[in-house]
């Protein structure tokens, strides 16, 4: 056995590229056409019901905005309920056909299955599940003497899609439901400064993977991923504060530009009404992947020459036990000491505002819009 593997070993990663490369203007004619059928005959999304988490900015509002467009009915899920009520007036002049608002967190499965339920008591019917809520760092492990922020990081990017999946997927197999998700590149692209990131969104892909074999074709799931996208999060406007899609203020510093979230939004709603099972923004970074599977040591060296030049390490404030920059602007003063994650973890006993959000029929803060939803379908 030893010594077939080690032909095998020679002989088959040569073998597949150049069956690959012999195969690929045929796959590419095919995967053509599915895509031009799709377009035509995709998904109709009028009257449709959409849950969107992390809607409060960034990927998750245009989402809301692309669907919008579309005259389905919309879920707008955040922690950040303030935001949403102007985003719920933007969707509605855009052509919703009713919003819904709810403020919840993602990373507690009894808030998903609040929401869960709203939904389906209000509209009968869950379509599309869009999880968008995420939170990014760039920070040296090494670096890190507070762990405490570790499994924060590990709960919003992968246990945040995991429980309002889990909790949605008997609804959505009712209607040949879809699930969306936001990855990155960088589940399988190394970058510095991003570990724990990477290693999140590497579970999220993975787990959607698995799952697609599992449903079956019962339920679609889209896997989207992009490279560098100009979002709230990486203009560095999020902070310690409220919401699923936080940032932490050192990273206020850094001042990334990147690719239209505008359009990576577009194709991801396109790619699910469509049906496609990925959305890839921009698609060009595949090419890295080969080279990863086949040549390792070529993409490590470019990666490696490539970054040289990126200048000396600066430390990051976060957990490390330097206290943070401060705040030119009102709306980013840090958190009392006492709900920062920085110094204690989040947990029920120690942070107010990740206690659990009453139950729909007695909070006041689960609303529709002004319009009521009967008056806007008809």
């Amino acid at each position: 056995m030893d010594l077939v593997n080690s032909v095998l070993n020679v002989v088959v990663p040569p073998a597949s590229l150049v069956m690959l490369a012999f195969a690929w203007p045929a796959l590419t004619f095919i995967n053509t056409c599915e895509w031009l059928y799709n377009s035509f005959f995709g998904e109709d999304m009028e009257d449709k019901v959409v849950i969107i988490t992390g809607a409060s900015s960034g990927i998750g509002e245009q989402i809301a905005y692309e669907y919008a467009k579309r005259k389905a009915h919309l879920v707008l899920v955040a922690r950040r309920e303030n935001r949403l009520w102007g985003i719920s007036e933007n969707a509605r002049g855009l052509g919703a056909k009713s919003v819904l608002i709810t403020a919840a967190d993602v990373v507690k499965e009894a808030d998903c299955r609040r929401f869960i339920t709203e939904t389906v008591n209000l509209y009968g019917r869950v379509d599309h599940l869009v999880n968008t809520a995420s939170l990014g760092h760039t920070f040296y492990l090494e670096e890190a003497t507070d762990t405490n922020v570790f499994p924060i990081l590990m709960d919003i990017n992968f246990w945040g899609n995991v429980y309002p999946t889990y909790v949605a997927l008997p609804y959505l197999r009712q209607n040949k439901g879809r699930v969306i998700v936001n990855a990155s590149v960088e589940s399988w692209l190394p970058l510095p400064r991003m570990s724990l990131y990477s290693a999140a969104k590497a579970a999220l892909v993975n787990f959607y993977e698995t799952l697609r074999f599992e449903v079956n074709g019962d339920v679609g799931v889209t896997i989207a991923t992009h490279g560098w996208i100009g979002t709230e999060m990486t203009g560095g406007r999020f902070m310690l504060e409220e919401g699923a899609e936080m940032q932490w203020k050192e990273e206020r510093e850094v001042h990334a530009s990147g690719s239209s979230v505008e359009d990576f939004a577009k194709l991801i709603v396109s790619g699910a009404c469509r049906g496609d099972p990925y959305v890839k923004y921009p698609s060009w970074h595949d090419i890295f992947l080969l080279y990863r599977v086949f040549t390792p040591n070529v993409l490590q060296w470019t990666f490696r020459m490539v970054l040289a030049d990126q200048g000396a390490r600066r430390t990051s404030f976060i957990g490390t036990g330097r206290p943070l920059l401060e705040s030119t602007s009102p709306r980013r003063q840090p958190l009392p000491e006492s709900t920062s994650p920085r110094r204690q973890p989040l947990t029920e006993s120690s942070s107010p505002r990740r206690q659990p959000l009453l139950e729909p029929t007695s909070s006041p803060r689960r609303r529709v819009g002004p319009v009521p939803v009967q008056q806007q379908i008809e």
